[in-house]
C-alpha cells in the first residue's frame, strides 16, 4: 500500500509590527506569517462589490465568526448573509521582487478577496484552504486587503441542509506567504507544499518513497535548479536522499519526481507507535547555490487494508477501529476555535483510548490531522454532501473541486486511510409525491457518487473511498449506492431514532449476509445524553446519561464481537451546535461523549473502560455530585444506585468508610445500591492498587414530614417525569414526582404528558422560551386534580411552574426520526383555576393566551400553614384539562 502525508511549511523569520500594519525588514523575507490580528469587521446587508458606506466597523482578531451568539438565542434562525473584513498591509519595497500570497485556512462559505479595491481572487466552499496570489495588486506602501464573505444559502454549494450550524466568517487562521520567484507550488488547490509523497513499497524489512514535486518559475528567465530531497528519522538522522538537476522555463510550471529507495527496516507508523519521519525538500539555484525554497513533510511508513470478512488490518495485524466523529465548534466560539483547543480534541480522543477519528462532515482545521499523525489516530475525511443534492452542473463542479481540494491538501497524512464524499444522501429525498421524477433525482445522485468516486480513486489510488448511509438498507441498495464506494458506512440509531436497540446487531448481520464483498464501518451511532439529567429507570428519549450508557454498552458489544465490522465511530466526540434543534438543550445536539465545553460525560468514562489497556477505574456518576431523594420508609437514608466504570473484573465500594462489598463488572460497569445519608457522603472505589473517590452532597427528603430525624428544608419536583434534573446555575436538584401518600406528598389524578408523535414517548421536545431550564417545563401532569404536601405548621415559599406544550409554531419534524409518525397537534382551549388550602391563587389561567405557547411560567407565593392542615393545591377545570409542570417548596421557618 502507498503512504501519504501533508505538508508543513517552515516558519523562517517573524514579522515586525508597526502600529496597525505588518512591516518586513529589508532582505529578511518571511516564509509564513500569521495575519490573525488587526482586522476590522462589519456586517453588510447590501452585499455589493465594495463595503457599503457608513458601516460600523469593529476591531476583531481571526479566527472569527459572526454567529457565536445568535445561534443560541430563542429567535428562530441566525444571520446568513454578508460580512466584510479589512486589514492594512505595509510591505517593504524589497518585496517587489518576491511572490506574495494570502492563505485562508477556512472561510464560510463564499469569498471574494480585494486588494486596494481590485478583485484578487474568489473561493467557493467553507471548509478547505485556499490561496490568493497578491502580485500585481500591491503598491508596497499602504496596501489594504478587503474580504467579502457570505454564508447565505446557495443551492449550488454543499452543504444544503445538515444537522449542524453553518457559521459565517473567517473562522480559521490567515497567513501571508512570501517566496522567491522560483518556488515549490503554493497554490495547487490550496496545497502550499508542492510536494506529494507516496510509498510504493512498505514492509517490515524495506520501504521506498516517491516524491512528486511541483515547481513554479514566476520570473522572466529560465533557471537551472537542483532539487534535493532527504528523509530523516525522528532523531534528525538522514536515512535516504536524492539530488537532481533540471531547467525550469520562464513563466512555467514543472513537475518532477524523485525516488528514495532501499530504506531498510523502517519504523512503522501505528496507533501504538506513531513514528514520524520527515521529508525535507530543497530547491537550490545551481548558479548562486542559494536555497530558493524549502518544505518539510511528515511521513509515516504503514500499509493497510479493509476486508469484508475479517475487518481492518494495519501493517499486517488486525485492528478494530473504535473512535468518534467530530464537529469543529466549541462553546461560546462557534467554529472560530483556536489551535490549542483543536489539538485538545484529538488528545481527548487518544486519552479515551480511541484509535480513529471520522472528520465529519467536512474537512477541518489542518491542526486536526497533524495531531492525528502525531498521536496515532487513523482518520477518514469527507466533503459536506449531506442529506440532499442539487441537480445542476454547478453543484457537481463545486463538489468535485471540494473533493480535489480535500485530497490534495491532506494527501501527505499518514493518519488518513479513507476519503468520503456523501452522508445520508437519501435521508431527505426530494419529489416524494412524484415517483417518476424522484427516480430521475436518484439517478442524478448515483451519477454524482460515481463521478466523485472515480475522481477520488484517480487522485489517490492508495486509499479507500466511502459513502456513509443512514439506516435504510433497502433504499441505498436498491438504487446502487452500496456498490459504488470501496467501503459502506452505516449511520445506525436503532433504539434512538428508530426501532429497538436489539435491531442494531441484526442490521450488521444483514449487511454481512447481503453485501458479502463490501467492507463496512458503523460511521455513526449514539443517543442524546444531557449531563444534567439522570434516571434510575432510563427509557428512550428521556435524555438521561443512564440510557446513553446502556445504549453504548449494547452497541460496543455488538461491534467488538463481529470481526467483519471494521470499526465504529460514535456520534459524536463532543456536543455541537445545531440551531434548529430544540429538546432539553436547545440548539445543541448532545450525543457527545463530551459537552460543548469539553467536560467529560459518564459515557466518555465508559469508553475509557472499554478501550484503555492500562488499568482504569472511575466513579461514573462523578458529574452527579449533588443529589436528592426520599428516605427509605422511616430510615434516615435513601438508597440510590452508583455506577463505576472499569476495565477490571471486580471492584469494591466504600461509603463513609463502610464497605458495600465487591461487585463483578458487567459490560465494564460495577453497580451498587448506596444508602445516602443527609449531607456529605464520601465514596471510594478500589480494585487492586487502583482507586477513585467522590464526595456527594445529598439532600435527604423525609419519607413522612412528621419524621423529626429528617427535617424538611426544600424540595423541587418534576411532574410527569421519572428523571432527575440538576440546575448547575442555582445548584438545585429536581426529582421525579410520585402519587400522593398520606403523611408525605404527591399528585392526585391525571397522567403524564405525551407528545403528539409516536417517537416522543417522553415529555415534549420543544424549546421552552424564556428559560435555560427547559427540562423543568418539558414534562407535566395533564388533568391533575390535586397536589398535596402534608408539611408541618410553618412558613413556606411555594412555586408552581407551567408551560403550554401543545400548540405554537409548527416546526418540521427532525428527518433523523425514522419511525416518526407525527400527528397534527389538536390545540384545545385550556383554562383552569388553582387554589391553595381553599383560597384562590390563580383564576382563569390560560397559559397560551396569557403567556404564549411553550413559554416558561413561574408563579410563587408564601403560605402560612397552621392547624396541621398541610398544603393542598386544587386544580379546577373551566375548559380543557389543568396541567402542572413542576413544583418547588421551601421552608422559611
Amino acid at each position: 500500500m502507498k503512504y501519504t502525508c501533508r505538508h508543513l511549511i517552515t516558519l523562517l523569520i517573524p514579522c515586525v509590527l508597526l502600529g496597525a500594519s505588518t512591516s518586513y525588514a529589508q532582505n529578511k523575507p518571511a516564509k509564513l506569517i500569521s495575519l490573525n490580528d488587526q482586522w476590522k469587521f462589519s456586517k453588510d446587508q447590501v452585499a455589493g462589490q465594495a463595503p457599503s458606506p457608513n458601516l460600523s466597523w469593529g476591531n476583531f482578531s481571526i479566527p472569527h465568526s459572526w454567529n457565536t451568539t445568535d445561534v443560541m438565542d430563542d429567535e428562530p434562525g441566525y444571520y446568513r448573509g454578508t460580512g466584510w473584513y479589512k486589514r492594512k498591509l505595509k510591505l517593504d519595497a524589497s518585496l517587489k521582487s518576491k511572490e506574495v500570497f494570502l492563505a485562508f485556512n477556512g472561510v464560510n462559505q463564499e469569498t471574494e478577496v480585494y486588494v486596494n479595491g481590485k478583485l484578487a481572487g474568489t473561493h467557493i466552499g467553507g471548509y478547505t484552504r485556499f490561496v490568493i496570489p497578491l502580485r500585481g495588486f500591491l503598491n508596497y506602501k499602504d496596501d489594504e486587503v478587503q474580504v467579502k464573505v457570505t454564508n447565505r444559502f446557495n443551492e449550488d454549494i454543499a452543504p444544503l441542509t445538515a444537522d449542524f450550524t453553518f457559521f459565517g466568517g473567517i473562522y480559521r487562521n490567515v497567513e501571508l506567504m512570501v517566496t522567491e520567484p522560483v518556488h515549490f507550488s503554493k497554490n495547487d488547490h490550496g496545497n502550499s507544499s508542492g510536494v506529494y509523497l507516496t510509498t510504493p513499497e512498505v514492509s517490515k524489512e524495506m520501504a521506498s518513497v516517491k516524491a512528486k514535486i511541483l515547481i513554479e518559475n514566476a520570473s522572466a528567465k529560465e533557471i537551472k535548479v537542483q532539487v534535493h530531497t532527504a528523509l530523516t528519522n525522528a532523531d534528525g538522522v538522514v536515512v535516504a536522499k536524492s539530488t537532481a538537476t533540471l531547467t525550469v522555463p520562464a513563466h512555467q510550471k514543472s513537475t518532477f519526481e524523485q525516488d528514495l529507495k532501499n530504506i531498510k527496516s523502517p519504523q512503522l507508523w501505528s496507533p501504538e507507535n506513531p513514528y514520524l519521519y520527515r521529508v525535507i525538500t530543497q530547491l537550490i539555484d545551481v548558479k548562486t547555490k542559494t536555497v530558493l525554497d524549502q518544505v518539510s513533510n511528515p511521513l509515516g511508513f504503514r500499509w493497510f487494508k479493509f476486508d469484508a470478512e475479517k475487518g481492518f488490518f494495519l501493517n499486517g495485524e488486525p485492528v478494530k477501529l473504535i473512535g468518534a466523529s467530530r464537529h469543529q465548534d466549541y462553546k461560546g466560539m462557534g467554529n472560530a476555535v483556536p489551535d490549542a483547543l483543536q489539538i485538545r480534541d484529538v488528545e481527548l480522543l487518544k486519552k479515551m483510548g480511541g484509535n480513529f477519528l471520522r472528520v465529519s462532515h467536512y474537512p477541518q482545521d489542518p491542526q486536526i490531522l497533524e495531531a492525528c499523525d502525531r498521536l496515532g489516530i487513523l482518520a477518514s475525511v469527507e466533503i459536506p454532501v449531506v442529506n440532499t443534492i442539487t441537480e445542476s452542473a454547478a453543484f457537481t463542479e463545486n463538489c468535485k473541486n471540494m473533493q480535489v481540494e480535500m485530497i490534495r491538501q491532506n494527501f501527505n497524512r499518514p493518519s488518513v486511510v479513507i476519503w468520503a464524499y456523501m452522508n445520508e444522501i437519501l435521508l431527505r429525498p426530494k419529489f416524494t409525491d412524484d415517483k417518476p421524477r424522484q427516480a430521475v433525482y436518484f439517478k442524478h445522485i448515483v451519477t454524482l457518487a460515481q463521478t466523485l468516486d472515480s475522481l477520488t480513486r484517480k487522485e489517490d489510488p492508495s486509499r479507500y473511498t466511502m459513502i456513509a448511509n443512514h439506516g435504510s438498507f433497502d433504499s441505498y441498495h436498491k438504487i446502487g449506492l452500496t456498490k459504488i464506494p470501496m467501503i459502506v458506512g452505516w449511520n445506525l440509531y436503532s433504539g434512538w431514532y428508530s426501532g429497538n436497540i436489539e435491531d442494531f446487531g441484526k442490521f450488521l448481520d444483514r449487511h454481512h449476509q447481503e453485501l458479502t464483498d463490501k467492507p463496512m464501518l458503523v460511521t455513526e451511532y449514539g443517543a442524546d445524553a444531557d449531563p444534567r439529567i439522570r434516571s434510575f429507570s432510563p427509557v428512550r428519549f428521556d435524555k438521561s446519561v443512564e440510557y446513553a450508557i446502556r445504549f453504548n454498552q449494547v452497541y460496543l458489544n455488538d461491534i467488538i464481537k463481529r470481526p467483519f465490522v471494521s470499526g465504529a465511530m460514535v456520534w459524536n466526540l463532543a456536543d455541537f451546535n445545531s440551531e434548529t434543534r430544540a429538546e432539553t438543550m436547545p440548539h445543541i445536539n448532545n450525543k457527545g461523549l463530551l459537552t460543548l465545553g469539553r467536560e467529560p460525560k459518564d459515557i466518555y468514562l465508559l469508553y475509557q473502560a472499554y478501550l484503555l489497556k492500562k488499568p482504569f477505574l472511575k466513579i461514573a456518576s462523578g458529574t452527579w455530585k449533588i443529589r436528592t431523594g426520599v428516605a427509605d420508609s422511616s430510615k434516615s437514608f435513601a438508597t440510590q444506585p452508583v455506577q463505576v466504570t472499569t476495565n477490571q473484573k471486580t471492584a469494591e465500594l466504600f461509603v463513609n468508610g463502610q464497605s458495600l462489598g465487591v461487585k463483578d463488572a458487567v459490560n465494564h460497569v460495577c453497580s451498587w445500591e448506596v444508602p445516602f445519608v443527609n449531607g456529605l457522603n464520601q465514596l471510594k472505589v478500589t480494585s487492586a492498587a487502583y482507586s477513585d473517590e467522590l464526595d456527594v452532597d445529598f439532600t435527604l427528603q423525609p419519607f413522612e414530614f412528621s419524621d423529626r430525624q429528617v427535617p424538611f428544608k426544600e424540595m423541587n419536583v418534576l411532574l410527569g417525569a421519572k428523571r432527575f434534573y440538576i440546575d448547575n446555575t442555582t445548584h438545585q436538584i429536581w426529582m421525579p414526582d410520585q402519587p400522593y401518600q398520606k403523611g408525605s406528598w404527591g399528585y392526585i389524578g391525571g397522567e403524564s404528558f405525551k407528545g403528539t408523535n409516536n417517537r416522543m414517548s417522553y415529555g415534549s421536545d420543544k424549546n421552552i422560551m424564556e428559560t435555560d431550564n427547559d427540562p423543568v417545563y418539558q414534562t407535566q401532569q395533564v388533568g391533575i386534580k390535586q397536589f398535596k404536601l402534608d408539611v408541618p405548621d410553618g412558613e413556606y415559599e411555594l412555586s408552581l411552574y407551567f408551560a403550554e406544550l401543545i400548540g405554537g409554531v409548527t416546526k418540521e419534524a427532525l428527518a433523523y426520526n425514522l419511525d416518526n409518525n407525527h400527528q397534527k397537534e389538536i390545540v384545545r382551549q385550556r383554562i383552569f383555576n388553582v387554589s391553595i388550602n381553599g383560597e384562590s391563587f390563580l383564576e382563569n389561567l390560560n397559559l397560551a393566551a396569557d403567556y404564549g405557547y411553550t413559554t416558561a411560567v413561574k408563579k410563587s407565593t408564601r403560605i402560612t400553614v397552621q392547624g396541621g392542615k398541610g398544603i393542598t393545591l386544587d386544580f379546577k377545570t373551566i375548559e380543557g384539562m389543568p396541567v402542572l409542570n413542576a413544583l418547588g417548596l421551601r421552608k422559611i421557618y
